[in-house]
């Protein structure tokens, strides 16, 4: 008597969760069905605002790195640097400061498409490598 309870119990758990799967797909498949023409005129308005920002968002200097070094010998402490500050299109400029002993020189230069028409130095390339990966636009 105790066994055919037990195997009824799960049977009828099988057939619960049997039941909880084809409901939750078909909750999923409807959800997928939702026609944009269904939705209320406020939600649409939202989502064109979101997609504006997302297109603002990209012309954001927001890719940056720092790359510390030792500019020359004789100096230590990596007190010299440069930094890429980029959008997600790889415009924007680097910045770098040269710390010698008795001076500190900072040089601007600008950068389009992931380039400069300057020459950069191998630090510079490294600022602009790793904004560049961070942007999730590796080379």
């Amino acid at each position: 008597m105790f066994g055919a309870l037990v195997i009824l119990a799960i049977l009828l758990s099988v057939a619960a969760l049997a039941l909880a799967a084809h409901l939750y797909r078909e909750l999923s498949a409807a959800r997928r069905r939702v026609d944009a023409s269904d939705l209320p005129p406020d939600v649409l308005a939202l989502r064109q605002e979101v997609a504006a920002l997302r297109q603002e968002a990209g012309d954001a200097l927001r890719n940056l790195a720092v790359v510390r070094y030792d500019a020359f010998g004789d100096t230590g402490g990596k007190l010299s640097w440069s930094t890429a500050l980029l959008d997600d299109h790889g415009n924007g400029l680097v910045l770098t400061c040269i710390h010698g002993r008795s001076d500190a020189r900072t040089y601007a230069k600008s950068v389009t498409g992931w380039k400069c028409e300057q020459q950069l130095s191998p630090e510079e390339l490294d600022a602009i490598a790793h904004a560049r990966v961070d942007a999730g636009s590796a080379p």
